[in-house]
């Protein structure tokens, strides 16, 4: 019997020769990151392993992300402490403040993730470097902590969905538009704890921040990853950003898969998803009259240059509508110097928006554009779930960088079509 891609992977790893849906093995990692709400505790759990050292200082990242720059006394004394843990640790891939980004944007940015890899991030989102034909997942804490004193995890193989994709997208849809109809379709528990794998001539019309983004939202269906196959546009983006060496693995023809999806790219249109989960989804033509106060534009999932692009080419010569409240904010500081190179930055700002240095802050509801009650935004983020930036009687709608800033100059969700 033949193996997916990410079983293949986890294979190589496990050092087996083959591996099967549901078998648990201990696999080799090739990076563990934690950012500035898990790390702490992994830190403390480490410490009660009794090593004193990670076990291998390149191959473990720490990212303060989500309380950056730090909003309360409280994130100040949780960077303080992995801030110490990594000083003594050695630990080469600290990033803070000024060369720090959002966690899921850097890595990749840095190279740090290339084909083949296994990756484990205490965070859930890191399940976005199967973009790059890397297995990435995220885990807890503690499993982190054991992470970086051994440089193994344990793993149960999983299943696989195939998704077969064709076609081309139409102006002004995207990746994220691609994985909220998927999510739409098979709902949030549809992939639980199944790997992900896009497949098709289409991938070949997908840009890679298309793919970052879609990878990104795997965890959204429940999967356990979700993963793309290297082709020239992978490689060209590792070529760009890494030296490390990468191994290309690809599924058998034979690979069992528990379903498979074909999806023509063409048929797809701008989606958005309702509150309060990633699966509640409509098509921008059945949406109806949904005003807006905030929007958020960035994050994780579309804070690269492309989404930034697509939404100051809306912006730019406009204005946002009275009463709305806009925030941008690119995924790493080259971004945000790109932008400001670009005009983009400019553009955003003339428009009425307000461009924040790069942080998970908006997403989850931590700082720099909480949510009061009855309040609605509209974002590119990745969750909407209850009270997820802010009062638990505020709504978040998750769209598009495109659908995003169109609605930020009406004041409703809005087609770009329409605007553009």
């Amino acid at each position: 019997m033949g193996m997916t891609m990410t079983q293949k992977i986890l294979a190589a790893h496990a050092g087996l020769e083959s591996v099967v849906a549901g078998q648990l093995i201990e696999a080799r990692l090739d990076l563990v990151l934690g950012n500035d709400v898990t790390t702490p505790v992994a830190v403390k759990e480490f410490k009660k392993i009794g090593v004193d050292q990670v076990f291998d200082k390149a191959k473990v990242a720490i990212v303060p992300d989500h309380f950056t720059p730090n909003k309360d006394i409280k994130a100040a004394e949780q960077c303080k402490f992995i801030r110490e843990f990594a000083r003594d640790t050695e630990i080469e891939n600290y990033f803070e403040v000024g060369e720090m980004g959002i966690e899921h944007a850097l890595i990749p940015e840095k190279g740090l993730v290339v084909p083949g890899d296994v990756v484990i991030g205490a965070d859930s989102h890191t399940c976005t470097y199967g973009a790059l034909g890397a297995f990435s997942t995220g885990i807890g804490s503690t499993d982190m902590a054991a992470g970086m004193a051994t440089g193994k995890a344990w793993f149960k193989v999983p299943s696989a969905l195939k998704f077969v994709l064709k076609g081309k997208l139409q102006k002004w849809v995207s990746g994220k538009d691609v994985i909220l109809h998927i999510i739409g379709m098979i709902g949030v528990d549809g992939a639980l704890y199944k790997s992900m794998e896009f497949v098709g001539d289409g991938i070949k019309n997908l840009s890679m921040d298309d793919r970052f983004t879609m990878a990104n939202m795997a965890i959204e269906a429940g999967a356990k990853n979700g993963i793309f196959p290297v082709d020239e546009k992978t490689l060209e983006y590792v070529k760009a950003h890494s030296t490390k060496e990468y191994t290309i693995y690809e599924a058998d023809e034979d690979a069992e898969y528990d379903a498979v999806y074909e999806i023509d790219l063409s048929t797809i249109r701008p989606t958005v998803a309702f509150p309060h989960l990633p699966e509640n989804t409509r098509t921008i033509d059945e949406v109806g009259d949904v005003k807006i106060d905030q929007v958020v534009i960035g994050s994780c999932t579309n804070g690269r240059m492309e989404d930034l692009r697509i939404a100051a080419s809306i912006l730019r010569g406009k204005k946002v509508a009275k009463g709305v409240r806009v925030i941008v904010f690119p995924g790493t500081q080259n971004i945000y110097l790109q932008a400001l190179e670009e005009g983009l930055v400019k553009d955003f700002v003339e428009a009425g928006a307000v461009f924040s240095t790069p942080t998970c802050g908006p997403c989850l509801g931590g700082h720099m554009g909480i949510l009061a009650k009855g309040e609605r935004a509209i974002a590119t983020t990745n969750r909407n779930f209850v009270g997820r930036m802010g009062h638990p009687e505020s709504e978040v709608y998750l769209a598009s960088p495109a659908v995003a800033a169109a609605s930020a100059l009406t004041g409703k969700i809005t087609n770009p079509e329409e605007i553009a």
